[in-house]
């Protein structure tokens, strides 16, 4: 009889160190999500703050592309700080899209091109964006790591007892993925 008591005892004590050790990593896989976000959300607000300044040179050597510069405009305005997670992926993707046109836009005009300002600008947003590719790269990381503790069995069954989620990898759009025309 003892035995038998002992072997129940031995077994709940493995199961729920089983659970604590899982919620344990749980946890630690979202605070690393997060921190994740965090990195690449300052290299978004880098971009976001370079934004005005590169329309505001570009502007003035490409008059006709109003449109083009009012949806990036558009799309800048918001408040980035009060901006949830998923909307600054969100408004980051649509702004891609926009600051594309407008490099673009510098092939046209060699005068812009050579502009020591738009040289200076540009190269700043090249740098930028290739810390928000890296970045990019290591949320995905660990959100598929993340995601997949959430999704995979057993610890699927913690996860949701204990309110886990899935998260959102930053994606690129189907818009992205093809070539970009720029028409005049």
């Amino acid at each position: 009889m003892n035995i038998v008591l002992i072997i129940i005892v031995a077994i709940i004590v493995l199961i729920l160190v089983y659970i604590l050790n899982l919620y344990n990593s749980l946890v630690r896989l979202n605070n690393k999500v997060k921190e994740a976000f965090s990195t690449m959300d300052v290299y978004l607000k880098k971009r976001w703050d370079l934004i005005p300044n590169l329309i505001e040179t570009v502007k003035g050597y490409a008059k006709h592309e109003k449109e083009t510069f009012e949806s990036v405009v558009k799309l800048r305005n918001g408040a980035y700080d009060s901006m949830s997670p998923e909307d600054k992926i969100k408004t980051n993707q649509e702004l891609s899209k926009g600051i594309v046109k407008i490099m673009a836009l510098a092939e046209d005009y060699p005068d812009l091109k050579a502009n020591q300002n738009f040289m200076d600008l540009s190269g700043q947003l090249t740098k930028v964006e290739e810390d928000i590719a890296n970045s990019r790269k290591y949320y995905n990381g660990v959100v598929l790591q993340y995601n997949n503790k959430v999704e995979m069995f057993p610890s699927n069954i913690f996860a949701g007892l204990f309110g886990y989620k899935t998260k959102a990898m930053f994606e690129t759009s189907a818009n992205e993925r093809e070539n970009v025309k720029v028409e005049f």
